[in-house]
């Protein structure tokens, strides 16, 4: 998406200090999202979560729950506004918490960019690029390609941002192709 500077999964919402994947006590896997609000809104950015789940399921544990972690009280109506209009359409109870922010820890490495990670022809090209593990995951590139991977962006927006992304013409033209094929499909 547009706007969006760079995302990392992670642990939020527990006390347990410094989570892993095998030791997460009472925190739910999450994703950090740095975005550019003067490109693309928090009111989007909630339009588009509450579009990627169902928020009318049950979380079967606290570490698959779905939640929004307000940083502010705007943040904190926003969320409560869209959660209820949305309640309001769908005609039921909407079970996706609504929970303060206190704090956010970075999983590991092997959790980063987990479709990027699937498909070795584009993780090959990026990590030429950014071969340190934290420059590619705190990456711009790797953050789009990563979400264009698992089928967000639409064609018109990839083919703007496909020459920052440093890809080889090859491997554009089959981003392009992947990206284009989901959109007709979707």
């Amino acid at each position: 998406m547009d706007g969006i500077i760079r995302t990392r999964v992670g642990y939020a919402g527990g006390k347990k200090p410094h989570p892993t994947y095998h030791s997460l006590g009472d925190h739910t896997e999450t994703i950090q999202i740095d975005y550019d609000p003067a490109i693309i809104s928090y009111r989007q950015l909630l339009d588009v979560f509450w579009s990627s789940h169902d928020p009318k399921s049950r979380s079967w544990s606290t570490q698959y729950k779905a939640a929004v972690f307000y940083h502010n009280d705007e943040q904190q109506r926003l969320a409560v506004e869209t959660r209820d209009r949305l309640g309001d359409k769908l005609g039921g109870t909407i079970h996706t918490e609504i929970t303060p922010y206190s704090g956010f820890y970075m999983a590991e490495d092997y959790h980063q960019k987990y479709r990027l990670r699937g498909n070795t022809d584009f993780l090959r090209e990026i990590k030429a690029i950014y071969p340190e593990e934290g420059d590619f995951v705190n990456s711009t590139a790797a953050a789009r390609l990563n979400g264009y991977l698992a089928g967000y962006g639409r064609p018109e927006e990839v083919r703007k941002l496909l020459p920052d992304l440093g890809l080889s013409p090859e491997t554009q033209a089959r981003l392009l192709k992947i990206v284009e094929r989901r959109h007709r499909h979707s």
